[in-house]
């Protein structure tokens, strides 16, 4: 099946002057087919090939090929920019020539050539591909995360009233109440805050009020430190006992699990079952 907005592996079944007609099947008499343009594809290409390709619409709205991975697919979010705004919306730059529109009655808050909004890809009742913010709920509510964990998410909805909707790992959602923000964030920010509620439906309660950001990055830093110190190893890891990290490095076990997991995200350490290792 040929499926519009997704990233599909499909097999080229005949070529013609325009390009390689592709299917999800080798069959030359198959009735589904959908076009790889011939600035698509290399001098060598031909019938039998397979391609990894992301079907959509081009600008007379004929379901097209193209191996370019575009910033977002069906049903996924990302952060993109506002190229242009027309009279039926905004369009957006999502890495294909033809821009994604966002219609203005997908728009929870009207938006402005350059502004970052986050989005999902949704099909419309014309078989079109379009994005909206209205994502609160599309967003999961099953994320792996508990109190104090820090987490990273793209700020989506600002609420006067109840204050900062994040998107956690661009799939969860979480909720960052007034009284919890340092300073009001932008729609299409990142922030790191910790989770402070993991409520009874799934959503978490996040804060980036205090100092637990800053200390974590303290924390790292102090395990940076230890680990040039001693030949860039230390036989410590996230499974290691609450005490024997306390009594070493003057930390709890959380803080200690936080710090590691920010610096092996950031690709300084590697944790392996006798410790962990400074990547050089």
């Amino acid at each position: 099946m040929i499926e519009l907005g997704k990233m599909q592996t499909l097999t080229a079944v005949k070529k013609t002057e325009n390009g390689l007609y592709l299917a999800d099947s080798f069959d030359s008499n198959c009735s589904k087919t959908v076009l790889l343009p011939n600035n698509e594809l290399d001098e060598d290409s031909s019938v039998g090939d397979d391609f990894n390709v992301f079907i959509y619409k081009d600008s007379k709205d004929r379901i097209i090929a193209t191996t370019i991975i575009p910033y977002i697919t069906l049903n996924s979010f990302a952060t993109l920019t506002v190229k242009e705004v027309a009279p039926i919306g905004a369009f957006l730059d999502w890495g294909l020539a033809k821009d994604l529109l966002l219609p203005f009655r997908e728009q929870k808050t009207k938006v402005n050539e350059g502004d970052k909004v986050f989005v999902s890809l949704y099909i419309d009742k014309s078989n079109r591909l379009c994005a909206t913010t209205k994502v609160y709920e599309l967003l999961r509510c099953d994320s792996p995360y508990k109190k104090d964990d820090i987490v990273t998410g793209t700020v989506y909805e600002i609420n006067e009233r109840l204050g900062a909707f994040v998107a956690v790992d661009n799939k969860y959602n979480s909720l960052i109440p007034l009284s919890h923000l340092v300073n009001t964030p932008k729609i299409g920010d990142t922030v790191s805050a910790y989770v402070t509620n993991v409520r009874e439906d799934g959503k978490l309660t996040l804060s980036i009020s205090g100092n637990a950001v800053a200390h974590m990055d303290d924390d790292a830093g102090f395990i940076l430190d230890e680990l040039n110190d001693n030949d860039g190893f230390l036989p410590y890891n996230d499974k290691s006992d609450s005490d024997a990290i306390r009594e070493r490095f003057n930390m709890s076990k959380n803080s200690f699990k936080r710090a590691i997991g920010r610096l092996y995200k950031e690709r300084k350490i590697e944790i392996t079952e006798k410790g962990i290792n400074l990547v050089q």
